[in-house]
């Protein structure tokens, strides 16, 4: 098992390293100024450097983060369910969730300024739209691909539509909502990032901004980084979530 993973590990680690190196040596050798491509070690340097200046920023995005894909992964299930679960609301409602995912955000950022201010609601509206539409989307699409042979078994045992719902319909669509929430979670630090750069006091995307209109573009890097990272550390804790809830469902604990 532990050989399995290292091999799985071991090729992207070395493709990284020797991507680094060879970043490295390329800025060396041909004496690129540091303001327009710093070198990997000068970005190591920046970082330990700026690190108690940085991680006010961190925090704020990592809030933010986790509490919008938490809002839009609700809103993004309590809307799946209910355009299953009510076929005039499916009719009504449906063509405004696919517009909702056609307005760039640039547009309604400003919007939602001008309307909420610069406080946090803008910010968390902005990630719950990103973070809900393919939570919901996979989510009902999934629900509404249930086996239909079973459904019917189950009518003729006499299961209520709750039942069939709770019982069938929601466990068959796990896999599809997990899915959703793996795109989401990255989706929502990114778009933390980007509801920051509206107006906000401290976060990522504020030190990104700052570091950028300052030529400092080894901080600019070190932004960029720790975002990829915390993007891929919410994947992989949805990643962990999936596998446990599947142990649970083989061992009869979600039927």
């Amino acid at each position: 098992m532990k050989k399995n993973v290292f091999k799985r590990i071991g090729k992207p680690v070395a493709a990284i390293l020797v991507f680094m190196c060879l970043w490295e040596a390329g800025v060396r050798f041909f004496t690129v100024e540091e303001w327009f491509l710093p070198a990997p070690s000068s970005i190591i340097f920046e970082g330990k450097a700026v690190l108690p200046e940085f991680f006010p920023h961190f925090a704020a995005t990592f809030s933010l983060s986790i509490t919008g894909f938490l809002v839009g992964s609700l809103v993004g299930l309590a809307a799946a369910i209910f355009l299953h679960l009510n076929r005039w609301g499916r009719e009504m409602f449906y063509p405004f969730l696919i517009v909702s995912q056609n307005i760039p955000v640039i547009v309604l950022a400003p919007l939602l300024v001008i309307w909420l201010g610069f406080g946090a609601a803008p910010k968390l509206i902005i990630i719950t739209l990103a973070c809900f539409f393919p939570i919901a989307m996979s989510t009902l699409q999934a629900l509404q691909q249930t086996n239909r042979n079973l459904s019917f078994y189950m009518n003729m045992m006499g299961a209520t539509k709750r039942q069939i719902f709770w019982k069938l319909k929601f466990p068959y669509a796990i896999p599809s909502i997990m899915a959703g929430l793996k795109i989401a979670a990255t989706y929502s630090v990114m778009a933390a990032v980007i509801s920051e750069w509206l107006g906000a006091q401290k976060g990522i995307g504020v030190f990104m901004t700052v570091a950028s209109s300052s030529y400092k573009t080894s901080q600019v890097f070190i932004a960029i980084l720790v975002t990829m990272l915390l993007s891929l550390a919410f994947f992989g804790l949805i990643v962990l979530l999936e596998k446990a809830l599947g142990r649970f469902q083989r061992t009869g604990e979600i039927s």
